[in-house]
């Protein structure tokens, strides 16, 4: 954990997972952390005191690979390698209900609706499922269309539509109610598409490719919005909104870093340079005015959005290859995550560690982020654990949440903080009582594959999982059944951790 305000590293790191650590996030309150990770568990973690909060959440048979509050806080999805999305009670830590299957391979990409209804899975079975997170059911027949894995998938901010992307290199805008497709796919993408978004308004969406170039597109006519965004020498790996809307961040493995006018469709200014080997992560500060980049170069950098310079030195530290960055909720302080199996907070304003390192994975960190109040950082890692770090005493909040039997690739918290999910490639989602430290019921089994990413609906009722089964899958939070599968074709995405789970 890092002070942004003095650049240095706040206590030690959180540590407890034995594996890669794919996915993290806040509960909705702030209060607590949860991760997934490849040792197919999920763990919670005090984001006050650092600790990890009771035992891991266990049940998963393969990698974590995706996990997420419900909005409300109080469950927890999960998506694993082991094709299954499972949900969990977040206060009691305990599985609900089974797992939601339908997926016949990892599922990659998982969100929440707006209102929490439902839950939109993308996965490497080429399809997109939607899920009533009330009734644990898929809603309608699988949505297909890709021709290739399905790597992104996201609602638009009013729930009515949804976007996903693939590596079949097109973009694909659909009716979230009817479970069809709006017009025709968004083509133009040559090669794999890494990244897509909506902006803040819901009116556009973003997508970033292999094929080096950002393209923006209109989600009421589904055409592409002006040329491709293009001056990238290699892939497009992480690309973002500003908060406003009106600029897009662009990272690259040209080792650039690029800001683009969403209006007119130009390059602003000259690019970023800095960096010494692939860009990695980008995201702005919450006010707009900073980006923050991570790099395989070892080094986190913070930019001026204005004046398209560099804001003192890099942040060294990490020994290995930087894998995810984000900034605080005021701005004041940059969280990193490495392959050096460690987790670094940093002052944004003078470019410092605040304090040290925050050990204890025991492999790569894949996921970092802050808890809304900015006191607590969850991180996920290789090492199969989920672990929570209290930024002030940078210490461990808690034990490990272990139970996956594969590492965890994504980890969220519910709303209310009260829950856990994670997602692993052990093909299950598994929900955790963040209190207790415990699995809240069976894990949710289904995904034929790895569960690259879960999330919850706003209203925690829905659980949406992706997977590398190619498919997505929106579980129903009470009965705990599969409601929709989401199918579309496309080739499955390179296997390798590092272009998979690391953190754009």
């Amino acid at each position: 954990v890092w002070d942004a305000e003095r650049g240095v590293q706040i206590g030690s790191p959180l540590e407890g997972h034995t594996d890669y650590v794919t996915s993290v996030a806040f509960s909705p309150d702030g209060k607590r952390i949860v991760s997934g990770s490849w040792d197919k568990t999920v763990r919670v973690w005090g984001a006050v005191k650092g600790v990890q909060v009771d035992s891991s959440l266990e049940g998963h048979t393969d990698s974590v690979t995706s996990v997420a509050f419900s909005p409300d806080g109080k469950r927890i999805v999960s998506g694993s390698s082991d094709n299954v999305v499972k949900v969990w009670d977040a206060e009691r830590g305990v599985q609900v209900g089974s797992p939601l299957d339908g997926h016949t391979d990892y599922v990659s990409s998982v969100a929440f609706s707006p209102d929490g209804k439902r839950i939109v899975s993308g996965s490497d079975d080429k399809t997109v499922r939607v899920w009533d997170a009330e009734r644990g059911v898929q809603v309608g027949s699988t949505v297909e269309g890709h021709t290739s894995s399905v790597t992104s998938v996201a609602f638009s901010t009013d729930g009515k539509r949804i976007v996903s992307g693939s590596n079949d290199k097109t973009v694909m805008v659909w009716d979230a109610e009817r479970a069809v497709q709006v017009d025709s796919p968004l083509e133009g993408h040559r090669h794999y598409v890494t990244s897509v978004a909506f902006s803040p308004d819901r009116k556009r969406i973003i997508s970033g490719s292999w094929d080096k170039t950002v393209r923006v597109w209109d989600t009421e006519r589904g055409g592409q919005v002006s040329c491709p965004l293009e001056g990238h020498k290699k892939h497009v790996t992480s690309v973002a909104f500003s908060p406003d809307g009106k600029r897009i961040v662009s990272g690259s493995s040209d080792n650039t870093v690029r800001v683009w006018d969403a209006e007119r469709g130009v390059q602003v200014g000259s690019p970023l340079e800095g960096h010494t080997d692939s860009v990695t992560s980008v995201a702005f500060s919450p006010d707009g005015k900073r980006i923050v980049s991570g790099s395989w170069d070892h080094t986190v950098r913070v930019w001026d959005v204005e004046r398209g310079v560099q804001v003192g030195s890099p942040l060294w530290g990490d020994t290995l290859y930087v894998t995810s960055v984000t900034f605080s909720p005021d701005g004041k302080r940059i969280v990193s995550g490495a392959e050096d199996c460690s987790v670094r907070v940093w002052d944004a304003e003078k470019g410092v560690q605040v304090g040290n390192p925050l050990e204890g994975h025991t492999d790569s960190v894949t996921s970092v982020a802050f808890s809304p109040d900015g006191k607590t950082i969850v991180s996920g890692s290789f090492d199969k654990t989920v672990r929570v770090w209290d930024v002030e005493r940078g210490v461990q909040v808690g034990s490990p949440l272990e139970g996956h039997t594969d590492s965890v690739t994504s980890v969220a918290f519910s709303p209310d903080g009260k829950t856990i999910v994670s997602g692993s490639f052990d093909k299950t989602i598994r929900i955790w009582d963040v209190e207790r430290g415990v699995q809240v019921g069976s894990p949710l089994e289904g995904h034929p594959d790895s569960v690259t990413s879960v999330a919850f609906s706003p209203d925690k009722k829905r659980i949406v999982s992706g997977s590398i089964d190619k498919t997505v899958r929106v579980w129903d939070t009470q009965s705990y059944v599969e409601m929709i599968c989401i199918q579309e074709s496309f080739e499955p995405p390179p296997k390798n951790p590092k272009s998979l789970y690391s953190n754009h």
